[in-house]
């Protein structure tokens, strides 16, 4: 991508995750172009044959061929149905979620995000329970009150920090919500779509949630998010609804995405690039930790980070992401090369001298 003034720059941050499939691919704006010269909007109070299309083709590469798909307009819009739809299947009021996590900021997704500058008074809920991250102990303190409808976890934490959760922890999270009656859902919305290296970042594990949230690089840019509903779950007609969600653009942007992404085995690119740049980075005597799978990386530093990220911009002309005072965020397209990967490495390497 280039800037008004023909510079180019080389983009390690994806928009924060959402440009999955890289800046104008030719594919995609044939896509969407084409979509917008037959019609570009209709609600749903008709049939619209892209969604079925969409559906289908997700849970082909996603590996998830028998689950539903409600589609809406975003992740926070994704998560709040979630929660609704578990408080719904179960009669129950409480969400489990943890330490660091990010869900949104619509009213019940902001209400589990562990972030109080996020949380009006109005979205201030006893409902809300948030626990220390990985701590099995305590969610099975929770879960025994036979109040929690159910436990929304990251596929990897991103605005927290990058942080993957422990081994075993996922696959113990399951068995504990499937023993007291609560629904695992797994947001996936930053960590999804090819980005950890897996379709689904907890495709590392054995575990099959409930229901899955998506967004982000769903549409590569245009907003568009889902949520995948185990076959066992049969929303009711009327228990969730939209106006937007699963328009005529959206689906051609998101189909547009998955064709790319299979053409171009784009989530074997983002293990095998994401595997080198994660190796390499953590040879770097400057760097603290090096956390993450495929291309969602966290660098975790010692020492504030806007100088090196301002410098890594205005000298090198390369974007990076931020978490917190000390942590630089990658969250590239996953059309990285290893030839561009080697250019951020040198540009760190004389930033960090």
């Amino acid at each position: 991508m280039s800037d008004e003034n023909g510079i180019k720059y080389l983009d390690l941050y994806g928009g924060h995750a959402v440009i999955s499939v890289g800046h104008s691919h030719p594919h995609y704006i044939k896509r969407l172009t084409n979509q917008l010269n037959q019609i570009g909007f209709y609600s749903n109070s008709v049939q619209v044959p892209q969604q079925k299309e969409l559906a289908e083709k997700l849970g082909q590469v996603s590996g998830y061929p028998d689950y539903q798909l409600f589609l809406v307009n975003s992740g926070a819009e994704a998560n709040e149905n979630a929660l609704k739809l578990a408080s719904f299947v179960t009669g129950r009021k409480k969400i489990v979620s943890f330490k660091k996590g990010f869900h949104g900021r619509t009213s019940a997704a902001v209400a589990v995000t562990d972030n109080p500058k996020l949380v009006a008074p109005i979205n201030e809920t006893s409902n809300a329970v948030i626990i220390p991250f990985n701590n099995l102990e305590l969610l099975e303190e929770q879960l025994k009150t036979n109040e929690i409808a159910g436990v929304i976890i990251e596929g990897i934490q991103g605005i927290g920090g990058i942080h993957v959760p422990a081994e075993g922890f996922l696959v113990q999270a399951e068995k504990l919500c499937k023993q007291y009656g609560a629904l695992l859902i797994l947001d996936e919305i930053q960590s999804g779509y090819g980005r950890s290296g897996k379709f689904f970042a907890h495709q590392y594990t054995t575990v099959k949630p409930d229901l899955i949230t998506v967004a982000k690089g769903m549409g590569n840019g245009f907003p568009v998010g889902g949520l995948l509903i185990a076959p066992e779950i049969k929303p009711w007609y009327g228990m969730l609804g939209t106006t937007f969600g699963g328009n005529y653009l959206a689906c051609a942007a998101s189909l547009a995405v998955l064709e790319i992404m299979e053409n171009e085995k784009l989530v074997e690119n983002a293990a095998e690039v994401g595997e080198y740049l994660i190796n390499k980075l953590k040879s770097f005597s400057g760097i603290k930790e090096v956390r993450g799978l495929g291309l969602m990386i966290g660098l975790e530093f010692d020492q504030q980070i806007n100088d090196i990220r301002h410098v890594l911009l205005k000298k090198h002309h390369i974007f990076t992401g931020v978490s917190g005072a000390n942590t630089i965020r990658l969250l590239s397209p996953l059309t990285l090369t290893k030839e561009q990967a080697n250019v951020f490495l040198e540009a760190l390497t004389e930033t960090l001298g």
